[in-house]
């Protein structure tokens, strides 16, 4: 008997896969432009683009950064097997690059006043990933 075998047929969590080169050269640039320029898949570096634009009152500007991180994401998971809904745990770090920029185009979207997307991408970021939700939101 498998003890930690699904029996509520729930969704299997998503866990994208690593991306070692993106990572260290995000890890190491003062500025991320180069980092999305370079590797335009790893949603991290578009949320750290906007992450860095909301923090310099730049709502629209990091709208289109993370809306891109976000597409780029949405692309990974579904070649990895997410059906659209289900668990994308936090605690897997290659997932947090499209949770921040999810989490970025809800405070994005909530700025520039699109309360019906900001709204979508909060509930979306609380049921992927509780865990994601209060470690961007506190």
């Amino acid at each position: 008997m498998n003890l930690h075998q699904n029996l509520l047929n729930e969704p299997p969590e998503t866990r994208l896969a690593e991306d070692t080169e993106a990572r260290d050269a995000l890890a190491a640039a003062d500025d991320p432009t180069p980092v999305a320029g370079r590797f335009p898949s790893y949603s991290a570096a578009w949320a750290r683009l906007a992450e860095l634009a909301l923090a310099d009152g730049r709502p629209v500007a990091a709208y289109a950064y993370a809306r891109t991180g976000y597409h780029r994401g949405l692309d990974q998971l579904r070649r990895s097997g997410w059906k659209g809904h289900g668990p994308i745990p936090w605690e897997h770090e290659p997932n947090r690059g499209f949770l921040r920029a999810l989490h970025s185009l809800g405070k994005a979207s909530e700025a520039i006043g699109d309360a019906e997307e900001a709204e979508r991408c909060s509930t979306f970021l609380r049921e992927s990933s509780p865990e994601a939700d209060k470690a961007l939101n506190g």
